[in-house]
C-alpha cells in the first residue's frame, strides 16, 4: 500500500535555526495521527513541508506517492493552517464559492456549510469574524476539496470548550469513511480522544511514536519532583 505520507531524512533550517532535523515519518491511508510537541518543536514546519508550501533542505516528501504540490492540485489534500490567511473584505459565502471553483471534485457547498456550522454568518466579512468563526471557515476550506488526507495545524485554537466539542464531533463524522488525518495540537485530551497514534516531536526530531494507550503506560509510573526556595520573612 502506498503511504499517505512518507517523510525520509527530512531537514529544514531557517537562518541558524534547525526546525526539522532528519525527521522520518510514515502514515498509512486511513490513520488518524496526532503530532504533539512544545512551541518551536517543528510541528508547523513539518506540515508546511508535507503541503509543499516550503521545500526541504534535504530529504524527501511524498504524499500518496506524489510530490506534495501534485497531490494538492489533484484535490487529495485539504489543510487547515493555524495562521491561514482569509481573503480580506470578502464575505464567508463569497470565499467559499470562489475556493470551490478551484478544486477538481469539491464537496457540495451546502454540506460544507452544515459541517462547519457557517450558516449563521455567511454574509459576514472575513475581517469581522471572531477567532472561533475564522477557524470554522478555515475548517470548511480544508474539507471543501473532499480530500483523502486532511492536515490540521492547531485546529481548535481560539475556540471555546463548546465549539471545540462541536468541531471534533463534526470531524469524526467527516473522516468516518476512512480518510487520513494528521493534526497538531497542544490539547492532550484531543489527541487521546481522537488519534489512533501519537507522534511527539522535539527540536525537529521524532522522540516518541505510539498509540495513546502505550504512551500513557510509559509515563504512568514517572514522578517529577522539584523544590522551591521560599523567601525569608
Amino acid at each position: 500500500m502506498t503511504p499517505a505520507v512518507e517523510l525520509r531524512a527530512l531537514t529544514k533550517s531557517f537562518a541558524n535555526v534547525r526546525a526539522v532535523d532528519g525527521l522520518d515519518l510514515t502514515i498509512t491511508p486511513g490513520e488518524i495521527v496526532a503530532v504533539l510537541g512544545p512551541n518551536g518543536a517543528g510541528k508547523s514546519t513539518t506540515t508546511e513541508l508535507i503541503l509543499g508550501l516550503i521545500r526541504p533542505d534535504a530529504g524527501e516528501v511524498r504524499v500518496f506517492g506524489m510530490e506534495p504540490t501534485a497531490a494538492v492540485r489533484a484535490g487529495r489534500v485539504g489543510a487547515m493552517l493555524q495562521a491561514g490567511a482569509l481573503l480580506y473584505g470578502a464575505t464567508v459565502g463569497e470565499v467559499l464559492r470562489l475556493m470551490r471553483g478551484l478544486h477538481p471534485h469539491p464537496l457540495p457547498l451546502a454540506e460544507v456549510i452544515e459541517r462547519a456550522q457557517l450558516g449563521s454568518f455567511l454574509r459576514t466579512r472575513t475581517h469581522k469574524l471572531s477567532g472561533g468563526q475564522a477557524q470554522r471557515l478555515r475548517y470548511a476550506l480544508a474539507i471543501l476539496p473532499d480530500p483523502d488526507l486532511l492536515i490540521l495545524d492547531e485546529p481548535t485554537v481560539a475556540m471555546d470548550v463548546e465549539l471545540r466539542r462541536a468541531f471534533w464531533v463534526s470531524m469524526r463524522d467527516f473522516i468516518a469513511g476512512g480518510r487520513t488525518v494528521l493534526f497538531t495540537t497542544h490539547y492532550l485530551d484531543e489527541a487521546d480522544a481522537l488519534a489512533e497514534r501519537i507522534v511527539v516531536i522535539d527540536r525537529g526530531v521524532v522522540i516518541a511514536d505510539a498509540s495513546p494507550q502505550d504512551l500513557k503506560a510509559r509515563v504512568a509510573s514517572k514522578r517529577v519532583s522539584f523544590s522551591v526556595a521560599m523567601p525569608l520573612d
